[in-house]
């Protein structure tokens, strides 16, 4: 067991320097083809409590890979998810810094808030939507600490399932009465539709992701609580961002959320 903990902690290590650097790092899979699936999640785990360590608070998780065509890229059969910290937060409009990034991309995502304590195992859907608050406009900053996003399952989870920043609008619709499969958001980047999408994407139904984390999260010991906000995954294609660009996502009942980036500092931190 003692080498399983150090090789976490140095693969951690390394992602933890590649953050700080803004200097992406090979795919982990390619020195550790043997990582399993737990270990990635130590891995993930070992930064997050670093960080909360350092003044951080826990406000939630994002589910990813609720796509299928995300899964049949990676291989995998179920999603994966990562933890949203306090700092990830930017208000809608806002403009984030691109040297604060390594490589972004955007996707709009429904951003649900938990109302009550969801813990599996054995959640449904329907328990899901029953402590859902309510539902906000979001467009998530998706980021890789792993070079030119050469991303396998491993190398996202232990990546905090390449979690970056994200922008959530100001309304929060309650999600009695809409149908979230049929939700659909438009994309548009500096005025330009560039993209549209639909809630059943993910999964078939946004709460399923939400149903589907409260029972993977039982694994763990841990569950969701009143205030998590948890994002249940892209129902477009991601695409990159460029120095200035502002992407704006309006959804249909819910409202519309604008991402918005600096022109950059020439670190090359925003080519994607």
């Amino acid at each position: 067991m003692g080498m399983a903990d150090g090789i976490v902690a140095e693969v951690a290590d390394r992602l933890w320097q590649a953050e700080i650097e803004r200097a992406p790092i090979s795919p982990i899979t390619d020195q550790h083809p043997d990582l399993d699936l737990a270990a990635a999640y130590a891995i993930q785990t070992h930064n997050i409590q670093r960080r909360v360590g350092d003044g951080r608070v826990v406000r939630g998780r994002k589910v990813g890979l609720t796509s299928r065509p995300m899964q049949e890229l990676l291989g995998v059969s179920e999603p994966d998810f990562g933890v949203l910290l306090d700092d990830m937060f930017v208000e809608d409009g806002d403009e984030v810094a691109l040297e604060t990034m390594l490589q972004p991309r955007v996707e709009a995502e429904m951003a649900f808030v938990i109302g009550h304590e969801l813990a599996g195992p054995g959640v449904t859907t329907s328990n899901a939507l029953t402590a859902i608050a309510g539902v906000m406009p979001a467009i998530e900053i998706v980021d890789s600490r792993i070079a030119d996003w050469k991303i396998k399952l491993i190398d996202t989870v232990a990546d905090n399932a390449s979690s970056g920043k994200l922008v959530v609008g100001g309304r929060l619709t309650p999600v009695t009465g809409i149908d979230l499969r049929l939700v659909g958001v438009l994309v548009t980047r500096n005025g330009t539709v560039i993209d549209t999408g639909a809630g059943a994407a993910a999964l078939g139904h946004p709460a399923r992701c939400v149903a589907w984390l409260a029972n993977k999260l039982a694994a763990f010991g841990d569950g969701l609580h009143p205030g998590d906000i948890v994002l249940p995954g892209a129902v477009h294609r991601m695409v990159p961002v460029r120095p200035g660009d502002a992407f704006r996502a309006e959804f249909a009942h819910l409202g519309a959320v604008t991402a918005r980036f600096s022109h950059g500092t020439g670190h090359g931190g925003g080519q994607a």
